[in-house]
């Protein structure tokens, strides 16, 4: 077992090291389809991935909102990023209040106009270690799949139509998988639903959270096979992966030229605060995938869950 982790860590050791080395290549001009008028969102950017997402779009030249929940923090994170030569902007925006989503959008509107990029960030997890309370599962389901859905059916309308489509880039979890050795579900017919695309509805995964909400409340969610591990963080990041390719479908029966590309990635175990700093990546590195996502010269992919620059299943 230690051979298999050892052997494991040293494989994601060289990939780390090689998503480095591709970072410091230049995008070419033939693959730079952004200008500084190319306009990208990130949500919970105050500090952590979401903030080194801000600052690694806005460092290929784009304008990026920086947005919190959190005013002051928010500003001063954003103030920090400006100060280096950045350009950012900001603005408060709480992804589970629907008026603040709106004004959010007002603003926008006001502001920019229109959108390019949105990159759901934005999520809480109250277990650390190897806690697994599911005493926060509704904050957390709330959160981290109707939040960032909501912001989504929110900033739709303000997604630029243009010739290399706008893109939506989901942060997510290897931990919400349904198939794989990271995949903890236990409740086959859950899995069943979950995988079947061609039927998958966004009502299937809305009945799919309540109903293992209504069982943490009764108290037998422990016998439902759900994950056993970040249960609730699990479950909200498995429903996230399912509206993703739900979107993605829908969203590519659009005409040419207006396209909207939407995928999911895992940033991995990261050194932030939601993981109590016990992560063994960097912010660095955990942001790299979202942001090679989000300006991926290769539109058509789309509704793809991905790690360290590479598609994985879900």
């Amino acid at each position: 077992m230690v051979g298999n982790k050892e052997k494991s860590k040293e494989k994601r050791d060289k990939r780390l090291q090689e998503i480095s080395l591709l970072r410091t290549i230049p995008y070419s001009d033939h693959q730079r389809w952004w200008t500084s008028e190319t306009v990208a969102v990130v949500t919970g950017a105050n500090r952590g991935i979401g903030f080194e997402m801000v600052r690694q779009l806005a460092g290929h030249g784009l304008t990026v909102i920086l947005t919190s929940r959190d005013e002051n923090v928010g500003v001063e994170a954003a103030k920090i990023l400006q100060e280096g030569g950045f350009n950012v902007d900001f603005h408060r925006l709480d992804i589970l209040d629907s008026s603040s989503i709106q004004e959010f959008c007002k603003w926008i509107k006001e502001k920019y106009g229109l959108i390019d990029v949105l990159i759901n960030n934005a999520g809480v997890n109250y277990n650390v270690g190897s806690d697994n309370s599911v005493e926060f599962s509704h904050m957390v389901i709330s959160t981290n799949y109707y939040g960032t859905k909501n912001i989504i059916k929110a900033m739709i309308p303000l997604m630029r139509h243009a010739s290399q489509g706008a893109r939506i880039v989901n942060v997510t979890s290897r931990l919400g998988r349904l198939k794989g050795r990271h995949s903890k579900l236990e409740n086959e017919a859950v899995r069943a639903k979950l995988m079947d695309v061609d039927s998958l509805t966004e009502e299937i995964v809305d009945k799919t959270v309540s109903e293992f909400l209504k069982q943490v409340e009764e108290g037998t969610w422990e016998s439902g096979g759900w994950p056993h591990s970040f249960t609730d963080y699990s479950v909200s990041k498995m429903a996230v992966n399912a509206y993703t390719r739900i979107l993605a479908k829908e969203l590519s029966e659009r005409p040419e030229g207006e396209k909207i590309y939407a995928n999911c990635f895992c940033p991995g175990w990261v050194k932030t605060a939601m993981t109590g700093y016990a992560g063994n990546i960097s912010a660095e590195d955990g942001a790299d995938t979202g942001v090679w996502l989000a300006l991926l010269p290769d539109q058509a992919i789309t509704g793809k869950f991905f790690a360290e620059r590479r598609e994985i299943n879900f």
